[in-house]
């Protein structure tokens, strides 16, 4: 985005609102929509816990309370 001072001078800056939606809508028709509905949720009563491998513990365990 170009701007113009009022002694003429072009200056950049940072790219606007307008340029940022123009940007936007010329990349919608690249993005894909999926045609189909993602997985079901599972039921709870199919969930049987959570496996941490041992260095994963023992990184999160030597952090702060909150992070790092």
């Amino acid at each position: 985005m170009e701007t113009m001072e009022q002694t003429g001078n072009v200056m950049t800056s940072e790219p606007g609102l307008a340029e940022l939606r123009g940007d936007c809508a010329r990349m919608a028709p690249h993005w894909v929509v999926p045609t189909e509905a993602g997985p079901a949720p599972v039921p709870p009563s199919r969930i049987h816990g959570v496996s941490v491998p041992p260095d994963s513990v023992r990184l999160i365990a030597t952090m702060s309370e909150y992070g790092d």
